[in-house]
């Protein structure tokens, strides 16, 4: 008997790590791709009329950061507004955007709590004071944003060769704050610099990451606004993106950076709303994700599942199939240490491979990433552990069924001076 449960583990096991091999071997080729090929390049633009759509839930103490950039913009100032949604705010957040000269609206609504809802309010009320012909586009941002003197300029060329939705490069201001700080500012930076680069490259759908981005004023029309209403609004709109066929690109030479929170119990709030919504994403979406893999959009497909869903799938399945395994095991008198053993190379393993993504983008980032030289090496290391954070996440996400989006007390965001330097022309 022992014999039989430790030859079903042992072939579970394997059937895991090929799923993981199949879901993820296209993203190690991505890797090499990002950094063998040259990036795509747009000559300089004439400039479009931009709406900046910032949505802000108590951020007195960092929108003015970001509002500071945008002020410094190498952009023609006529061509770009900037609009702030105070959403249910209790402190001075309008008030301070007010200060440089935004146009606020103030919403207060507790029922329908989310981004989707307080960005499909701006674009209303844009439309209906200004005219849906006013813009060509919008670019969106998180209050907590800071963003390049050239971010504008930069994202504008991509724009104007065709592109109607854009993502960009995305960095962490705190990075060196701590292992939390650092782990999410390396998921958004991978996401950037490694996929979305090799997607723009290939010509295939590029992800949009909650923030940081452009939308053409068509786009915006064609959807009636932004409907988009899942915990995870932004996967929602890149799916959409894909079965209508959008043309969305990437611009890595528009840089922004974020703040990201240290704490615990942010982070895990954080973890649970983006699992959560990846589950409320592909329970809409799935059955249309799963159809398209036998369509001429095959690819943008699997890389969506696997970006969305397939990592926590495969992980929880991990976790189930070992632990099961462990209690039968040791049931019928086996040696636990075996299981252990393997599940220990299962992990060993897993480490190793989220390691072959940290470190080459440490050493090509290195002088991007805010930090000693100490920390950048030290949350190398710990990215992988960031990301097994996610795990019991997980299990959570599955059976928790009032997940909300909550905001994120954030500490000093400054650090302004540094980013001037990252503006010049490249």
């Amino acid at each position: 008997m022992q014999d039989i449960i430790w030859n079903i583990l042992s072939i579970a096991n394997v059937v895991l790590c090929a799923l993981f091999f199949i879901c993820y071997a296209y993203q190690v080729f991505f890797l090499f791709v990002s950094y063998i090929k040259k990036s795509k390049k747009f000559p300089d633009a004439p400039p479009h009329k931009l709406a900046i759509l910032i949505a802000a839930r108590n951020e007195e103490k960092v929108i003015g950061n970001l509002l500071t950039t945008l002020r410094e913009q190498d952009y023609p100032a006529e061509f770009f507004d900037v609009f702030v949604t105070a959403d249910n705010c209790t402190d001075a957040t309008a008030n301070v955007a007010r200060s440089f000269g935004a146009t606020v609206y103030e919403r207060f609504n507790t029922n329908e709590i989310g981004k989707g809802y307080v960005l499909d309010l701006m674009l209303k009320n844009i439309w209906r004071e200004r005219g849906e012909d006013a813009y060509d586009a919008f670019v969106v941002f998180d209050a907590d944003n800071q963003v390049a003197p050239n971010y504008l300029t930069e994202i504008n060329k991509t724009f104007a060769a065709g592109y109607d939705v854009v993502s960009s490069y995305r960095n962490t201001t705190n990075y060196g704050d701590g292992w939390r700080a650092a782990g999410v500012g390396m998921y958004f930076l991978r996401d950037a610099r490694l996929l979305n680069n090799a997607r723009m490259i290939f010509g295939t759908n590029t992800f949009i990451a909650g923030t940081g981005f452009l939308f053409s004023s068509k786009v915006a029309k064609d959807q009636g606004g932004w409907p988009y209403h899942t915990l995870t609004e932004d996967f929602e709109f890149t799916v959409n993106n894909a079965f209508r066929g959008v043309k969305t690109g990437y611009c890595g030479t528009a840089r922004f950076y974020d703040w990201q929170s240290t704490d615990l119990r942010q982070s895990w709030r954080q973890k649970l709303r983006w699992t959560k919504g990846g589950f409320q994403v592909m329970a809409k979406y799935g059955r249309k994700l799963f159809c398209g893999f036998f369509s001429r959009k095959a690819f943008s497909c699997l890389d969506m599942t696997v970006c969305i869903f397939a990592a926590f799938a495969v992980s929880l399945l991990a976790i189930l199939v070992n632990v099961a395994s462990y209690i039968a095991y040791v049931g019928v008198g086996g040696n636990p240490l075996y299981v252990l053993a393997q599940a220990g190379l299962m992990i060993a393993a897993a480490y190793s491979a989220l390691l072959f993504f940290s470190v080459p983008m440490t050493i090509s980032e290195w002088k991007y990433l805010r930090g000693s030289a100490f920390k950048k090496i030290l949350y190398c290391f710990t990215f992988p552990l960031y990301i097994f954070t996610f795990i019991p996440v997980s299990f959570v996400a599955l059976f928790s069924r009032n997940v909300q989006w909550k905001p994120i007390n954030h500490g000093d965001a400054s650090n302004l001076g540094e980013k001037k330097k990252e503006g010049k022309k490249e």
